[in-house]
């Protein structure tokens, strides 16, 4: 591999890190944007919704794009438009115009992210190379989301608008370095087999509304979460319809034959739903219960970052030792670990008690993260490698909707009308429950992959 193969691969790191300081950045800097513009909290939580719908609703399409379209074009154009929505968000005036940002740049991230991935894994031959460059990616992106909560702190102290400042910048570095570095592609199929823009639409429609439902579920009635998963589920028949109907699908439903692929999914939504899960309520007990600043919260959450450190130097020598199966299940274990060991938080409780979740999660982030991008890849046709990188992508939001969806209304309903810190202390510790089962189920989940692997050993 030459080094520009190498830059390329630094480019498309610098994007994903890009993505991740964006989503965790901002979660710090909500009270201050709420402060500044008179939001209520109905309309500051669509700062964040907003992105995560559009993100995760838009991002099979996305993949799909990559292939039919080009990777390079798609990444470029996508880079430019996540640019200069950052900077409408860093003059907005009023909520509106934010929300319109972060709308946009969601839908920005779901086209760029599968994108830079499939780039990745058309560039470098499957195996030992690719692994690699993959496993550097991912820990990339996990640091970026570690270090955003940081920066987010920081930045936020001297004005909420850095937070979108600070990206523009970034974002016209990295294009300017990926015009001269990400290599030319032609796209894998040309019109004769057309763009399924029924697919397209009816499982974007589908996605968005499953998500939005979940995210509404403890806002709403019964009878309207029923019938907005019932709307989703109509689409969701739709879209399998018109793919096997179709002769150039959106999704060729064949993908799903593959069980490393269906499992590597499954795995991504349950430990991406487990983590933020964990994220919410510890963000929410060492602020609310414990008074703790945006940046003290964030620099206690630094730990986790050990990750960017130990993905691409351990977790490639236990891949190349114990295989992709073993690191993932071992990730997972150590996850649920990791939850259950903040079980009993205290009010008075010490940073010295915390710190072994915190530790223990980084290398679950490091053993996980990264190999599911590989098996979720692995073995995936090269005129599909979008695809696979936007079903992966779509998971791991899925997996956040559903996971802070589930623990707030766990919260909640322990909770009450209760006000006094032992009662809310007590929700917390019932919603921490959540994250531990979720990465349990994820691990079996796993391991029955592992069991296939072994039963198809010769003995």
């Amino acid at each position: 591999m030459t080094g520009r193969v190498w830059g390329m691969l630094l480019v498309l790191c610098a994007a994903i890190f890009l993505e991740g300081v964006d989503v965790s950045m901002m979660g710090v800097a909500l009270p201050a944007i709420q402060a500044d513009l008179g939001m209520t909290t109905g309309e500051l939580q669509w700062v964040v919704s907003a992105y995560v719908l559009t993100y995760g609703g838009f991002m099979l399409m996305g993949g799909r794009a990559a292939d039919l379209l080009g990777r390079r074009r798609m990444f470029l154009f996508w880079l430019a438009v996540f640019m200069v929505f950052s900077g409408l968000g860093a003059f907005a005036g009023e909520g509106w115009v934010l929300i319109l940002s972060r709308l946009v740049k969601g839908v920005a991230a779901a086209f760029l992210t599968p994108a830079g991935l499939s780039i990745i894994t058309t560039s470098f031959p499957e195996g030992r190379l690719r692994n690699k460059a993959l496993l550097v990616y991912a820990g990339t992106a996990a640091a970026g989301f570690s270090l955003g909560l940081v920066v987010g702190g920081l930045l936020t102290t001297i004005s909420w608008r850095w937070v979108f400042i600070a990206p523009v910048i970034l974002t016209a570095a990295i294009l300017a370095a990926a015009i001269v570095l990400v290599p030319k592609d032609e796209p894998l199929e040309r019109s004769s087999g057309g763009f399924d823009l029924t697919g397209a639409i009816s499982v974007t429609a589908a996605v968005l509304l499953l998500v939005l439902t979940v995210e509404r579920s403890t806002h709403v009635g019964a009878a309207q979460t029923i019938g907005l998963l019932t709307l989703s589920a109509a689409l969701l028949v739709v879209f399998v319809i018109t793919e096997r109907r179709s002769r150039s699908p959106l999704v060729r439903l064949g993908i799903f034959a593959s069980g490393p692929l269906v499992r590597a999914n499954l795995a991504a939504i349950l430990f991406s739903g487990s983590f933020f899960a964990f994220q919410f309520i510890v963000v929410l007990y060492l602020q609310q219960l414990r008074g703790w600043s945006p940046l003290q919260t964030g620099l206690a959450l630094l730990a986790i970052g050990i990750d960017a450190v130990l993905a691409p130097t351990l977790t490639p020598w236990l891949v190349n030792r114990y295989g992709n199966v073993r690191v993932i299940l071992g990730g997972l274990v150590i996850a649920a670990l990791a939850y259950a060991l903040f079980q009993p938080m205290a009010l008075d409780w010490t940073y010295a008690a915390m710190f072994p979740s915190m530790i223990l999660l980084g290398l679950a982030f490091a053993l996980v993260y990264g190999p599911l991008t590989i098996a979720a890849t692995d073995g995936v046709d090269g005129a599909e490698q979008g695809l696979a990188g936007g079903l992966l992508n779509t998971s791991f939001q899925f997996g956040a909707g559903v996971g802070l969806a589930i623990v707030t209304a766990v919260s909640t309903a322990v909770i009450g009308g209760a006000t006094t810190p032992d009662a809310i202390l007590d929700g917390y510790r019932a919603a921490l429950l959540v994250p531990v089962g979720a990465a349990v189920l994820g691990a079996l989940v796993i391991a029955a992959g592992l069991r296939r692997t072994s039963a198809l050993e010769p003995a």
